[in-house]
């Protein structure tokens, strides 16, 4: 139990702003690494408390800050409680954080699957539905493309849930499905961590369990990664327990494939550091080592690389203080379109640096999968731009954009 004298630390999480029934909004924090499946709900005007919960300050010290800042007298009580709570809630550090962790961790460790954690939620746990659903919202919806002219060897796919995603998902799959390589039956599998990672990559070698049947892991593949990687490529497996981005490629490439026997080389991008600086990856020795040994799984597999990546993240659920008008709208799908354009060139160093210039703004949460796949992928593909989507939320207009590509041999 926190007290005035406690230095409260939050954990990092992924914090987002939604509305209520009654029409306000509240901060909600959300555990991307799976140590609880609760969600903590803060009211804005106790943001500025949570906001000072970086360990350094104690409770005390944090209710004069906040009370000068507002005006007006915050209580040490209302801080010690909030402090409390969310301790006990897991979402700060503390006893209860690191037992519950380590927990975690050692189960995930010892299992040789990776469970699918957001079937259920974010896309339906009846492979009959499911299937039905992939058909009919998914490919059916998607416009016919003109026939390729060679085999998809890269593809961009969004990692938006499926029932927001469904026609970029459509787009995607359906070329994949339509120019699959002969005899492929090895995927590169790439997505966005959205949980926070100490190293640039981070690799798992377990099975990915899905409604449709389980896609098995090359642990001969990842081993190889492993063992050029000048950094902790496990450091950061735990990130994979609860991943979206590659789960939902997973759930589409299992339904894409039927139960033909395949196998999938799963890699988290990061890449934090060097976004947050706008500095080229490939500049990292360590970073270029991995790279190149991806590079050469994928030539030697014959794999088909897999960038699970959205675009922009923008509007009030993401912090900005309102929602894109429609001359907006058209500024950021000009400004996407402009990234998607260097991405499917093939230039990898001006797509990162393109996004990277707004990413504090356009937030751009596909970067890491999508610079990894240009970097990983054989040379002299034809990029093609299958689909563009901004998904825009009906109740208070923020806009996650999404699209679908296709790299060719031909």
């Amino acid at each position: 139990m926190a007290s005035a004298s406690s230095r409260p630390r939050l954990r990092p999480v992924e914090t987002i702003v939604v509305p209520t029934q009654d029409g306000d909004r509240v901060l909600l924090l959300r555990d991307t690494m799976g140590i609880t499946a609760e969600h903590a709900t803060i009211p804005l005007p106790l943001v500025p408390v949570v906001a000072r919960f970086n360990g350094r300050a104690t409770c005390a010290d944090i209710a004069r800050a906040v009370s000068r800042e507002v005006g007006q007298e915050v209580p040490v009580g209302l801080v010690v409680k909030l402090a409390t709570e969310l301790e006990e809630a897991l979402f700060c550090e503390g006893p209860a954080f690191a037992a519950a962790k380590a927990e975690v961790v050692a189960a995930f460790h010892d299992s040789p699957v990776r469970p699918a954690s957001h079937a259920g939620a974010a896309y339906h746990d009846d492979p009959a539905e499911l299937t039905r659903y992939i058909d009919r919202e998914c490919h059916a919806r998607a416009a016919p493309q003109a026939a390729a002219s060679g085999r998809v060897r890269a593809l961009v796919a969004p990692h938006i849930d499926p029932w927001r995603g469904a026609v970029g998902y459509g787009h995607a799959y359906a070329a994949l499905r339509a120019a699959l390589p002969e005899g492929c039956d090895t995927f590169v599998v790439l997505g966005t961590s959205h949980a926070p990672m100490r190293e640039p990559f981070a690799l798992c070698k377990k099975a990915f369990e899905t409604p449709l049947g389980p896609l098995a892991c090359d642990d001969e593949a990842v081993e190889r990664l492993a063992a050029a990687a000048r950094f902790d490529p496990w450091a950061d497996e735990l990130n994979h327990k609860r991943e979206h981005s590659l789960e939902f490629q997973c759930v589409f490439l299992r339904h894409l494939l039927g139960s033909k026997p395949a196998r999938i080389v799963p890699v988290l991008a990061g890449l934090g550091e060097h976004q947050a600086r706008g500095t080229d990856p490939a500049r990292d020795a360590k970073v270029q080592r991995f790279l190149d040994a991806l590079g050469e799984v994928v030539a030697d597999k014959g794999a088909v690389v897999v960038a699970g990546a959205d675009l922009a993240h923008v509007g009030p659920r993401f912090g900005d203080p309102a929602p894109l008008d429609a001359t907006e709208r058209e500024a950021l799908e000009a400004r996407d379109r402009e990234s998607l354009a260097l991405a499917t060139s093939g230039d990898r160093r001006s797509f990162f640096s393109h996004v990277a210039a707004d990413l504090e703004t356009r937030r751009v949460c596909g970067l890491g999968p999508m610079y990894t796949m240009l970097a990983a992928m054989p040379a002299g593909l034809r990029g093609e731009v299958l689909h563009y989507e901004q998904n825009v939320d009906p109740d208070e207009g923020s806009i996650v954009s999404h699209a679908a590509l296709a790299y060719y041999d031909g």
